[in-house]
């Protein structure tokens, strides 16, 4: 089969990849760098300080986190999907990745190139029936827990995330200590996982950016002996913590669509005890990767379960279903299926 033509149109928020964490700009960058290696004519549509081996079409210099004189931030985002579009005709396909919302939804019967989404929340009811007023625009989900609660919309495949694993070297002897590696949030667990280091009387390290809700909620317990504030994590901090734990917990409150700390831990050789909620048990292999629990309390009893698995065969596992070359043979194979089917719009 031909090469595609692909404009790939990534935020404008910061530079792909982003030089701090951004799993949308990360995501965006693995994919073209994955499309580029497989042999198709990429373009990015990114900021001029965006590092690709794609074709660099920069709309803005700086992203607008940035820039502040860049506002607002949804005029700097519309300008950069608008100069895709108005390229359409040098493209077969055109893949918006939704910072926030699709609002390439809009020119999806203008441009006689198709134009696909993808989202990287896990979308509300009314932004769907929103969104509803375009049934025929394609969006490819980023799990089945996302594809479902997309119901209505055109979902044409689900492609799980993927990983540089080479960035995620395997530890075989991991260090004494539980890890929390997150937002902290409500949603994220934080909380829940501090209830388990102490039930279970292990050290737990606490790894993210300070913020509102670490100091009205989670700082107080912090004591510096079991639980332990290690900061906000850089890209080898964090792969050293993945490392040393004996498993990542993941006591997530909330129905998210995907979870890429639980691939990181996994390539690395950590197994996660998480509970079943959103998209953990389209990632974790219960009783080969990790253990997917119904409750915290069944969580607690089967802890040592977890911290049992064999780490090899985590890190194994993982590279197998998360490297890029799989992630990018999905999106292909779903661009080729959008394409064949496309119709150029009626004229006259």
């Amino acid at each position: 089969m031909r090469p595609l033509r692909i404009a790939h149109v990534g935020p404008v928020a910061t530079a792909i990849p982003p030089t701090r964490s951004s799993s949308v700009e990360t995501m965006t960058s693995l994919l073209t760098e994955g499309l580029v290696a497989a042999g198709h004519d990429v373009t990015l549509f990114a900021t001029g300080e965006s590092v690709t081996r794609a074709t660099l079409h920069a709309t803005f210099a700086k992203g607008y986190w940035q820039d502040g004189s860049l506002w607002p931030w949804e005029l700097c985002e519309m300008f950069n999907l608008a100069a895709a579009v108005e390229r359409a005709d040098a493209f077969d396909i055109i893949h918006y990745e939704a910072m926030y919302y699709p609002m390439s939804l809009a020119f999806s019967r203008l441009s006689r190139t198709p134009v696909v989404q993808t989202l990287h929340h896990a979308p509300t009811p009314a932004e769907v029936a929103m969104w509803l007023r375009y049934p025929e625009a394609p969006f490819i989900a980023i799990s089945r827990e996302q594809a479902a609660l997309m119901r209505g919309l055109h979902v044409v495949a689900t492609v799980l995330h993927a990983i540089d694993i080479d960035r995620f070297p395997f530890c075989a002897e991991p260090d004494d200590y539980l890890l929390f590696l997150g937002r902290f949030t409500e949603g994220k667990g934080v909380l829940q996982a501090i209830d388990v280091a102490r039930r279970v009387k292990c050290r737990l390290l606490l790894a993210a950016a300070e913020n509102d809700y670490y100091r009205d909620h989670v700082q107080a317990q912090v004591d510096g002996s079991q639980i332990v504030y290690a900061g906000e994590a850089d890209h080898a901090t964090k792969v050293r913590l993945y490392g040393g734990a004996r498993a990542l917990l993941y006591p997530v409150q909330a129905r998210e669509p995907f979870g890429l700390v639980l691939a990181e831990s996994m390539a690395c050789g950590t197994p996660v005890a998480a509970l079943d909620r959103g998209a953990v048990n389209e990632i974790v292999e219960d009783g080969v990767t990790g253990r997917v629990f119904a409750s915290l309390d069944d969580l607690v009893a089967g802890l040592d379960e977890v911290m049992a698995l064999d780490r090899r065969t985590v890190r194994d596992r993982a590279v197998r279903r998360f490297g890029v070359a799989r992630m990018v043979d999905g999106y292909v194979s779903a661009y080729r299926h959008i394409v064949g089917g496309a119709r150029a719009p009626s004229v006259g």
